[in-house]
C-alpha cells in the first residue's frame, strides 16, 4: 500500500484534531495541509510507524515549530488561537486530546509526543488539574434525543457548568438563546423538526458571539477541508472523556480571547 493510501482513511481525524488545537478551521487546515507537504518531501520518516501515529507525530512536530515562529502566529495560526495556546503547558493539552478525543492509548501519546508513558500520565494529570480551574459557564444544549441530552447534561454538570435549557428544534434553539444568553452551546446537526442545528447556530450567532460545539454522527462530512465547516465536533457514539476535553479546548479559547480583550481595552484607555 502507498503512503498516500495508507494515511488518506485518517484525514478527516487528523484535521478534527488540527481544528481544536489551532482554534478555527482555516488554521487547521492549513495546518494539515503543510503537514501533507511535509510528508510527501521526506516520506522516510514514516517507514518505522504505523501510518496515523506517524501522522499526527508529524503534525505536531510541524505545529509546535509554527507556534514558535511569531509570525505564523500572527497569521495562519490565528492570534487568539496562538495566544491561549502559548499561555499553557501545549504538551499536557497535546497529550490530553490525543488520549480523550484521538483515542491513542498512552503508549501511541507517547510515540507521538516522542516521551515516555510515564511522562504522558504526568501531562494527564497537568491536563485534568487545569480543566479543574476552568470557569463555570451556563450552556445551551441543542439536541433532539432526550437520551443524548440528558448523558450530555449529566457531562457538562459534573464538570460545574450549569445547563440552562435543552433546545429540540430550531425554533426553540433560537428563544432558549435569546432568554438565557449562555456562554456554550452544544448542538446536534439534525433536529427533530426536520431541521439543521447548523442553521440554528448560524441564526443564534447572527445575534451574539458564542462559542459552539456540533455533535454529529457523521464527522467525516464535515472535515473535508473543501468547504466553510465546523471547527469543534463532536463524533456520535461520545465518550465522556472526548467531551470532556472538547468543551475544555473551547472554553479555554474563548476565556482567553476574552481576556485578552480586556487587556485590549486596558492599554488602550491609558
Amino acid at each position: 500500500m502507498s503512503l498516500a493510501a495508507s494515511i488518506a482513511p485518517h484525514l478527516p481525524s487528523l484535521r478534527r484534531f488540527a481544528r481544536l488545537l489551532a482554534g478555527s478551521q482555516q488554521a487547521g487546515d492549513v495546518a494539515v495541509k503543510r503537514v501533507l507537504e511535509a510528508i510527501i518531501a521526506a516520506p522516510s520518516r514514516f517507514h518505522h510507524l504505523p501510518p496515523r501515529v506517524g501522522l499526527y507525530q508529524c503534525f505536531l512536530n510541524a505545529f509546535s515549530a509554527r507556534l514558535e515562529d511569531p509570525a505564523a502566529q500572527a497569521g495562519e495560526i490565528g492570534a487568539t488561537a496562538a495566544r491561549s495556546l502559548a499561555a499553557l503547558p501545549a504538551q499536557a493539552r497535546q497529550a490530553f486530546l490525543l488520549v480523550s478525543v484521538e483515542d491513542f492509548d498512552n503508549s501511541e501519546a507517547a510515540l507521538i509526543l516522542e516521551v515516555s508513558t510515564r511522562k504522558i500520565d504526568d501531562l494527564l494529570r497537568q491536563a485534568n488539574n487545569e480543566i479543574g480551574r476552568q470557569i463555570a459557564t451556563d450552556v445551551l444544549i441543542i439536541e433532539d434525543e432526550p437520551l443524548i441530552a440528558a448523558h450530555l447534561q449529566k457531562i457538562l454538570e459534573d464538570l460545574g457548568h450549569r445547563v440552562a435549557s435543552i433546545a429540540r428544534t430550531h425554533k426553540d434553539a433560537e428563544a432558549a438563546a435569546a432568554l438565557h444568553k449562555p456562554g456554550l452551546v452544544l448542538a446536534d446537526v439534525k433536529l427533530a423538526d426536520g431541521s439543521s442545528g447548523l442553521d440554528a447556530v448560524n441564526d443564534i450567532l447572527a445575534s451574539f458571539t458564542i462559542p459552539v460545539v456540533f455533535v454529529t454522527a457523521f464527522p467525516e462530512r464535515l472535515m473535508t477541508g473543501e468547504r466553510p465547516e465546523p471547527t469543534f465536533l463532536i463524533a456520535k457514539p461520545f465518550r465522556e472523556d472526548a467531551v470532556k476535553a472538547i468543551v475544555s479546548q473551547v472554553l479555554f479559547f474563548d476565556q482567553r480571547a476574552a481576556r485578552g480583550s480586556q487587556t485590549d481595552k486596558e492599554v488602550g484607555g491609558l
